[in-house]
C-alpha cells in the first residue's frame, strides 16, 4: 500500500520549516499556498500518495555560482548568483532574474514557487522558476553593468536553454542587461535561440512586453469590479513603486478613467491631489529610467504634490490599491488602514507584496483582492507570447498581442472564479488561483508517474 501525506496543515509547514532554515521567504509563500490546497486535496487519494504538494513545495534543482567581475577601478569583485528552478511539469521553467541586495536564495525560491502557478494559470506551457544574484547595479556604470552581466551569463548558460529553462527581466533587470546577457550566451553557445525574454524589438523581442505586468493587473482589476457591477471610472488608485509596473498600472488606470494618487520607491512616497496624470507618468518614467532619478523629485516638478520621506502610501483614502514595489510591503496594519479608508479591491504588481496577516485581513473583510501569481501573470504571459513568436520566427502585432493580454487575463480571473466563488456574492481570489494553478500542474505530475 502507499504511503500517504495525510498530515494536518501544522505539521506540514513544520516539515517546510524544517527542511528550510533560515528561509522565511519561502515559507510564507508555501503556507499561503498550502492553507487553500489542503482543503482541496483532503479527499483526493492520488494527490496525496504521490505527495504531490511536498513535491511541489521541492526545487527541481537549485543552481548557485560565483560571480567574478571587475570594476572600473580594476578592483575584483565577487558576487553570488542563483537560478532555481522549481518544476517544470507542464513547459520550460520560465521566471525573471532579479539583481538587487536584498537577494537571497529564500527569495529566489519563494518567486520560483509563486511562478509555478502563475504560469500555470496563464493557460501557457510554461513551468516555474527564478534567478538573480545579490548584485547592486546603483551606482554602478553602464560598462560594470555589462561587466557583470556578462559574468553571470558566462556561469547561467549551462542551465537554461530555449526548451529547458527561459530566464526574463525582474527588478534590477531590464532591456539593457538582458542585452548584455543574451549577447554573452550567443558570444558563448554560437546560437541565436529564444534563450531570453525581454528582448529588444530589433532581435526578437516582443511588443508590449514592457507593458504587459502593469496592465495586466489593471486588465484584472477591472474584471474583479466588473463582478459587482462597477469600472474604474471616477475611482482613485494609489499605487505604490515607480519602476516599469507601477508607471504602467497608472498608465492603464488613467486610460479607463481612474485617478492615480501616489508612487514610490524604497525613499518614501509621493501624494499627488491632482492626480498623476499621463503627462506626469512620462515625467516618471524619464526620471526613473533614464536620470536613475528619486521620487521625492517628482514634487520640485510638481510643487502642489508632496512627498513622505520612509514611509508606504496605504495611509492615503481610496477605492483601489496597487502594490507594485516589492514583496511584503503592505503589512496587516496597512491592510486595516485602507480598509477603514474605504478601498474597495486590491490587486497586486508585485509578488508577494502583502503579508500574510495582511491576506488574512482582506480575506476577513471580504474586499475584492487578487493575489500577485493571478493578478501580474500578465508579464510572463506576454513573454510565454515572446517565445511562441521566436519558436516561429515571426512578430505579431500590438493589437492582436493587447487582445491576447487581455483573454489571458479574463482567464485567469475565470478560473479564480471556478474555485474561489463561496457564495453570497463574495469571491476568495486568492483561493481560486492557488487551486486553479495547484490542479493544473498536479495533474500534469500525476500523468508523469514519479519524477
Amino acid at each position: 500500500m502507499a504511503v500517504s501525506d495525510h498530515v494536518d496543515l501544522p505539521t506540514f509547514m513544520e516539515g517546510v520549516k524544517k527542511r528550510n532554515p533560515h528561509q522565511p521567504e519561502f515559507v510564507q509563500a508555501v503556507q499561503e499556498v498550502a492553507e487553500d490546497i489542503f482543503e482541496f486535496i483532503q479527499d483526493n487519494e492520488d494527490y496525496h500518495a504521490q505527495q504531490i504538494l511536498r513535491r511541489i513545495a521541492e526545487p527541481d534543482r537549485v543552481v548557485s555560482f560565483r560571480v567574478c567581475w571587475e570594476d572600473d577601478n580594476g578592483n575584483v569583485r565577487v558576487q553570488r548568483g542563483w537560478r532555481v528552478q522549481n518544476n517544470n511539469a507542464i513547459g520550460p521553467y520560465k521566471g525573471g532574474i532579479r539583481f538587487h541586495p536584498s537577494v537571497t536564495e529564500s527569495v529566489l525560491k519563494f518567486l520560483a514557487f509563486e511562478q509555478t502557478f502563475k504560469n500555470a494559470l496563464t493557460g501557457l506551457p510554461m513551468g516555474g522558476g527564478k534567478g538573480g544574484s545579490n548584485f547592486n547595479p546603483k551606482g554602478k556604470s553602464v560598462r560594470e553593468i555589462m561587466r557583470f552581466c556578462q559574468s553571470f551569463m558566462t556561469e547561467l548558460y549551462r542551465h537554461i536553454g530555449a526548451d529547458i529553462d527561459v530566464p526574463a527581466g525582474d527588478i534590477g533587470v531590464g532591456g539593457r542587461e538582458i542585452g548584455f546577457m543574451f549577447g554573452q550566451y550567443k558570444r558563448i553557445t554560437n546560437n541565436f535561440t529564444g534563450v531570453l525574454t525581454g528582448k529588444g524589438l530589433e532581435w526578437g523581442g516582443s511588443l508590449i512586453r514592457t507593458e504587459a505586468t502593469g496592465y495586466g493587473a489593471v486588465y484584472f482589476l477591472a474584471n474583479m469590479l466588473a463582478t459587482r457591477g462597477e469600472d474604474l471610472t471616477g475611482k482613485t488608485a494609489v499605487i505604490s513603486g515607480s519602476g516599469n509596473v507601477a508607471t504602467h498600472a497608472a498608465e492603464k488606470i488613467v486610460q479607463l478613467g481612474g485617478k492615480v494618487l501616489t508612487l514610490s520607491d524604497s525613499g518614501g512616497y509621493i501624494h499627488d491631489p491632482d492626480g498623476i496624470d499621463q503627462e506626469k507618468i512620462d515625467w516618471v518614467k524619464t526620471h526613473k529610467t533614464h536620470r536613475r532619478g528619486r521620487i521625492e523629485e517628482y514634487v520640485a516638478a510638481y510643487p502642489k504634490a508632496t512627498f513622505v520621506a520612509g514611509k508606504t502610501p496605504w495611509s492615503v483614502p481610496c477605492d483601489v490599491a496597487l502594490p507594485c514595489a516589492t514583496q511584503n510591503e503592505l503589512l496587516g496594519d496597512d491592510a486595516r488602514t485602507l480598509i477603514a479608508n474605504g478601498c474597495q479591491a486590491v490587486a497586486e504588481g508585485a509578488n508577494m507584496p502583502t503579508d500574510l496577516e495582511g491576506v488574512h485581513v482582506f480575506k476577513a473583510a471580504r474586499i475584492l483582492y487578487a493575489p500577485g501569481k493571478a493578478s501580474n501573470a500578465g508579464g510572463v504571459a506576454v513573454s510565454g507570447l515572446e517565445m511562441s513568436q521566436n519558436s516561429e520566427r515571426r512578430s505579431w502585432k500590438e493589437d492582436e498581442l493587447q487582445q491576447m493580454l487581455k483573454d489571458i487575463m479574463a482567464g485567469i480571473h475565470k478560473s479564480c472564479l471556478t474555485f474561489g466563488d463561496q457564495g453570497g456574492g463574495y469571491i476568495d481570489y486568492v483561493k481560486g488561483a492557488n487551486i486553479a494553478g495547484f490542479k493544473k500542474v498536479a495533474d500534469a505530475m500525476l500523468a508523469f508517474g514519479v519524477v
